[in-house]
Formats: structure tokens, sequence, C-alpha cells
């Protein structure tokens, strides 16, 4: 994975490679150089090879792949966003290493030029699988797999700080982009004096966010936490977990949420409305719909008994779509199932 300093897909790929590790699989993972995944893989015992993944004119990476797949010789090579896959050299074009397939991870509608060299494919939604058929991907050749919700253990919630006693707790995570909406949610509560928010994760637009905070008059309702390691006590110190986005292809937050039984508000945008079912698991509103929003929280914050039926419903279907154990079978299953069409043994 190439991957930013910090995002969803950045930690679900860290999460991943953890979970192949500790279920008996030899991993090695490729990544850009990074203080926070990077010391995590290592610690864990994954051996982790830095690599700048530049752009057009980076022709190390893609010659240092060819040398660290014919050493390491694996069977699967697993890609993640199109960086990576455009990086990675198909087998056919790897003089000397021993033969493997490479099944390229999509979270987004990206592009199909960027994956010329992938031979098959895993979606993280249905919809993106569909995307792929239409141009041109056998279905027998890509696999809907749902991303799994990691979250390390929670010793205890985090102390709510600055949250007066009875005030009602929201917790917003991902990164501070435009994609994400934290300006819709923050607009959502300006009316809701007794709603706190805080918002876990760094990006671009962290200065426009606070200077919007400050000026919708929220400078003491809402806290900016800076990217966090600690995602399960958060979840657990906060009354509703809000996820705000515009655009979303997946969205893991919605599926943490539900593991740590945290009650669920979110836009019905692409990822979410695959999954949450309004009134069932969450409360589902239409994407930058302020009214809307700050409706849905306020009912949730007024009904303790909705917020537990919520709760309940959701972490029943985490156990039932969204473990750890499940996801990492469905790849193994998936991975086996590809060695033997291509024949070069089952892992």
């Amino acid at each position: 994975m190439a991957g930013a300093q910090h995002g969803g897909a950045e930690t679900a790929f860290v999460d991943m490679c953890l979970a192949l590790n500790e279920s008996g699989y030899t991993v090695g993972a490729v990544t850009r150089r990074n203080d926070l995944r990077v010391p995590r893989l290592r610690d864990a015992g994954v051996a982790v090879y830095e690599l700048p993944f530049g752009g057009a004119l980076d022709i190390y990476t893609r010659h240092a792949l060819k040398g660290l797949i014919r050493d390491f010789r694996p069977q699967i090579v697993q890609t993640w966003m199109s960086r990576a896959a455009q990086k990675t050299p198909p087998w056919r074009k790897n003089k000397g290493a021993p033969p493997y397939v490479t099944v390229a991870r999509l979270g987004n509608y990206y592009g199909m030029k960027y994956f010329s060299g992938s031979d098959y494919f895993t979606t993280i939604t249905p919809l993106i699988r569909d995307y792929l058929i239409e141009h041109g991907i056998a279905p027998d050749h890509v696999r809907h797999i749902n991303n799994f919700a990691e979250t390390e253990e929670a010793g205890a919630p985090v102390a709510r700080d600055g949250v007066p006693a009875g005030a009602t707790l929201l917790l917003g995570l991902g990164r501070l982009h435009h994609a994400k909406a934290f300006d819709t949610l923050m607009r959502a509560i300006a009316a809701l004096p007794d709603i706190y928010l805080w918002i876990a994760g760094e990006g671009p637009d962290r200065a426009a966010l606070e200077a919007l905070r400050d000026e919708l008059g929220l400078t003491q309702r809402v806290t900016f936490l800076g990217w966090r390691n600690d995602r399960a006590a958060l979840l657990q110190a906060a009354d509703i977990c809000v996820f705000s986005s515009r655009f979303e292809p997946f969205g893991t937050v919605f599926v943490q949420a539900w593991a740590q039984k945290t009650p669920l508000v979110t836009t019905a945008a692409d990822g979410p409305r695959q999954f949450v079912r309004d009134g069932v698991d969450g409360l589902v509103v239409p994407v930058d719909d302020i009214p809307a929003l700050s409706g849905a929280i306020r009912r949730m914050a007024d009904d303790p008994a909705l917020r537990q039926r919520l709760a309940e419903a959701g972490y029943a279907h985490y156990q039932q779509d969204f473990t750890k154990a499940r996801t990492v079978a469905h790849y193994i299953d998936f991975y086996r199932e590809v060695c033997k069409k291509e024949k070069i043994g089952l892992i």
C-alpha cells in the first residue's frame, strides 16, 4: 500500500496484515515510511519494507517490488488502492519469481487503467463489485468481502473531560476532509445546546473546521482530538457515534460503532446505505441535510430505549457479518480458490 499519512483505508490495511499474521500466515507488508503503521506492524512481527510509491517518474518502486517479491516468494500479492496496484508487477513480468497471483483490493470506484496487472479482485461493498463487472472483470475473478471492525482492547472508556454531567456526547471519527462533512455535523448541533462533540482525526481541513467551530459559537462544545489509536475507548465514552460523510464508498466507522455497542446516526452515503437499516440498527439521514441530521441526533439523545435497541441490533449485525474471524476466513477461502485456479498450490 502507498497510503496517506492518516486514513481509514490505511488503518484497515494494517488491521488486515495483523489479522493474517495472527492466523499463522507469513505476511510481508510494503508501504511508505510512516511513524504510525510501520511500528505497529513491526511490533507484531510483520516484516515491513519501505518504498516511496511515488508518481510517474518513480521507477525505483516497481523495480524494488520485483526483487522483494522474488525474495519473499509469496503465492498471493495483495495490493491496496490504485497506486500500489499500478506499481506491482504481475508474475508474467517478474522474471525469475516463482508463480504468484496479484489480488487488488478496492475500497473505491477507481479507474480501471491502474489495475491492468491485477489477476483477481476483492471489493468491500457489493456495489464496487458490480462496478468492476460492468467494466469487464469476469464475475468469478472478483469477490465482495466486508471490512472487519478491528478496535484495540479498551480497559475503560476515555474520561469525558469537559463534558458536563447530563450532556450528550457525540463522536465523529475520520479524516478532516470535505468528504467527511464535519462542517455539516457542527452546523447540525449548533442549535442543540446540550450536545457535545468530539472529532477524532487529522487532515487538510483542520484549520477551516476549527474556524467554523469558533464562528458557530461551539468552542466549548466541539473538541478536535487529533489522530487517535484508542477508537474503542472513545466509542465507549460516547453516547452516540455520528457518521456524517458526504462521500463514503464503505466507511468502517459505522461497523466500529456497532462493535462497541455505540448507537449510530449515519448519512445515506454510498457505503453505509448498503448495510445500515434505518430504525433497525441505526438512524439514516440524507447526505448534507442539516435539519434531518439535527433531528436524528435530538431524537436519539432524548430516547435511551431507542439508543439501546439500535446498539443491540448493530452489535448483532456486526457479529454476523463484520468480525475479524469472518473476514479473514473469507479472504483465505478466496486466496485458496484463486491458487487452485492458477495451479500454483494451496496456501
